[in-house]
């Protein structure tokens, strides 16, 4: 069995009701297997990354902690993206709803699928935020689980 790791999930939508779907996303979330939610940020609302022309979001984050490898913890978010509506189009364009893996324990991985830490984690002031925020928030790391 794999250890327990702590993953950052940060979730985002701007188009149609942004709110319930950071909601649906939560709830998701909560019932990927072998996982569970150990804290959630407060909801921000950002200006979009990207294209010109798209609403703004509503921003996120959760801190889970899990024993599935990254790459199936990936394929979880994405079928979870998928059930709420997601097409996947032009790059950082506008979605129902966004899930980024941006830190996976200590794990630093360079697939093409799959980057660890999130490339633009430093560069988005409101996960560094939102991830200060769940630190204060979270029950402390169990040794035994490292």
């Amino acid at each position: 069995m794999n250890p327990r790791e702590r993953v950052y999930v940060a979730i985002g939508s701007n188009l149609g009701d942004r709110e319930a779907m950071l909601a649906r996303a939560r709830e998701g979330l909560g019932r990927i297997p072998l996982t569970r939610i150990l804290a959630v940020s407060s909801i921000e609302e950002t200006e979009p990354v990207g294209p010109e022309g798209q609403g703004r979001y509503l921003n996120q984050m959760v801190l889970l902690d899990t024993t599935l490898d990254p790459g199936r913890f990936l394929k979880a978010l994405q079928k979870l993206e998928d059930e709420n509506g997601r097409t996947r189009g032009e790059r950082w364009g506008p979605r129902t709803l966004d899930l980024d893996i941006v830190r996976y324990g200590t794990r630093r991985l360079r697939d093409p699928d799959l980057k660890l830490p999130h490339p633009e984690m430093l560069n988005r002031d409101w996960w560094q935020r939102e991830m200060d925020e769940l630190d204060r928030l979270a029950p402390p790391a169990d040794p035994d689980d490292a």
